[in-house]
């Protein structure tokens, strides 16, 4: 009896255990599927996230080439309008789109690089033809559609109206419903016919060179360097510590505190703050953009840096991001910046960089023999209106930099452009997009 019980507990045990590693396995299964799912659906979302950029920089392109005077830059964004066309057709490839043809598409995403790519060979005398300005116009047209229609699908696929991959037992013959939707109607849409981290201008340009304003000076200890810190976050020192460095070409100690709310980093050489972070979010707005900016040079002046001027600010989600710089002689030095972002719940400045700042500025020696105002004006595109001009510093792709004659200018339809011309040469050297709001002004 004893021997019958000891037998049917074990097997009790047994087919329990059996059970328990059949639900594990069928768990641990149906877990990779959904993992597997997810990173397929992740996938789709990111092409088509990456697609939609790149119809947005294919119009911005477009919109530049209109403004733009020299065949010079109409061969640089030809260049960059025909990668961007690449870069559209390589999301599409990723995205599942086997049941829609697509052949407008790609047709358009073909012509419009290489139609940029002729008329930028053909125009050595800096003059597009009437028909290649109307020409340009009608691809833009295309490209906002296109970029429309995309954001939109972005939009859906991200709010969980359409499911951009469906999970079934064979997920490489899965069926997409609703995204092809849209490539469809844009497919239709077509007659005839011959793509932002937005920021101020130049504010990403940090340079990978030895930083002008450290190289003279002399290395500082760890408690001079953290009473810097404690100093720009108004904190108290003992409330503070070492947490890490960073290396390269502008070595740091980067300080924070016990739960990690603040990140102050301050160089090595010079003790000057390269940049600090406060970890709040601010739940409203209680201040004035006007406010704010008067907040944001005061903690300039404080911090000892003069000669400052706002060259656009962002407001979002209750802060205000202000880019300041430097100015002297009344030219505008793109190269030498400073960004601060005041709370506008309480005017606290909840952060600071001064990177570009600090690798750029110096003592300069400006050219004196330039070319008049006048004469670059004259190669100007005649898709814009001259409203302004100025003097400015901007920083090359190559480390360098350009004295430029700055021209605010306004397209034909009612766009606010800024075209550099360089003083020396008379070259056309960039062209920025204003995107001006109650929010801020933004440039492409």
């Amino acid at each position: 009896m004893n021997l019958r019980r000891r037998t049917l507990i074990r097997l009790i045990s047994f087919l329990t255990a059996a059970a328990a590693l059949l639900f594990a396995r069928n768990y641990l299964l149906m877990e990779s599927n959904k993992r597997s799912a997810i990173l397929i659906r992740n996938s789709y979302a990111r092409a088509l996230e990456d697609l939609a950029a790149s119809a947005d920089n294919i119009s911005i392109t477009i919109e530049k080439q209109l403004c733009s005077g020299t065949s010079k830059q109409q061969a640089i964004l030809a260049n960059k309008l025909f990668n961007e066309a690449t870069n559209a057709k390589q999301a599409i490839s990723r995205l599942p789109m086997r049941d829609v043809s697509l052949e407008n598409t790609y047709k358009y995403l073909s012509q419009v690089g290489n139609y940029a790519v002729s008329i930028a060979e053909k125009t050595p005398d800096n003059s597009l033809s009437q028909k290649d300005y109307e020409n340009l116009k009608q691809l833009r047209s295309y490209a906002e559609q296109l970029s429309d229609t995309l954001w939109e699908l972005e939009r859906a696929v991200s709010s969980g109206e359409i499911d951009i991959y469906s999970v079934s037992d064979n997920y490489n013959n899965a069926k997409v419903p609703g995204i092809t939707e849209g490539f469809t109607e844009f497919e239709e849409g077509f007659t005839s016919y011959p793509t932002l981290i937005y920021d101020g201008p130049f504010s990403d340009h940090i340079m990978e060179k030895t930083p002008e304003m450290t190289k003279h000076e002399e290395e500082i200890n760890g408690e001079k360097a953290l009473e810097r810190a404690a100093r720009a976050l108004q904190m108290s020192s003992a409330d503070l510590n070492v947490t890490s460095r960073s290396e390269g070409r502008l070595p740091c100690r980067i300080f924070s505190d016990t739960d990690n709310t603040v990140s102050c980093a301050v160089t090595d050489k010079g003790g000057f703050v390269s940049y600090f972070i406060k970890s709040v979010q601010p739940q409203k707005a209680n201040i004035s953009v006007e406010e704010a900016l008067t907040f944001a040079k005061n903690h300039l002046e404080n911090s000892g840096y003069r000669n400052m001027k706002v060259t656009y600010y962002e407001k979002i989600q209750n802060t205000l991001t202000v880019n300041f710089a430097y100015y002297i002689d009344k030219i505008t030095c793109y190269t030498d910046l400073v960004k601060v972002t005041v709370s506008l719940e309480d005017g606290d400045i909840i952060g600071f960089d001064a990177t570009g700042f600090i690798v750029n500025h110096r003592q300069r020696a400006f050219p004196e023999k330039v070319m008049s105002v006048r004469e670059c004006k004259k190669r100007l595109s005649p898709y814009l209106t001259c409203l302004s001009s100025g003097m400015a510093l901007i920083p090359t792709d190559g480390g360098g930099e350009q004295y430029c004659y700055e021209y605010k200018c306004r397209s034909e339809d009612g766009r606010d452009i800024l075209v550099y011309i360089n003083a020396q040469t008379g070259r056309e050297e960039q062209l920025l997009i204003l995107l001006e709001s109650e929010d801020g002004t933004l440039t492409m």
